[in-house]
């Protein structure tokens, strides 16, 4: 089951976790205490806009400006899941 996360938390990245590109892979991974994510363009967008100061709305709508139909949901639900995964907490 998902956790929620209403579009005014205010997600950031825990302690311990980071955000980078990975040459062998060519992707973007975030690298954290439990193991490895490798994201897409569009996930790596919303991480590391995860800065302890926008709101998941605010991710949104600067996600917006760069991709076509970015929702604001969508932006919740994965963020949502970054929270499960223990790589982002959320104020909030």
């Amino acid at each position: 089951m998902t956790t929620a996360v209403a579009l005014d938390a205010v997600p950031r990245i825990r302690r311990g976790v980071k955000c980078t590109y990975d040459q062998i892979r060519s992707a973007h991974v975030v690298l954290f205490p439990e193991g490895v994510l490798v994201l897409n363009e569009t996930a790596a967008s919303v991480v590391a806009l995860c800065d302890g100061v926008r709101s998941v709305g605010d991710i949104a709508v600067a996600l917006a400006d760069e991709y076509a139909g970015v929702e604001p949901g969508d932006v919740a639900s994965l963020i949502a899941r970054m929270v499960e995964r223990r790589v982002v907490d959320v104020d909030g």
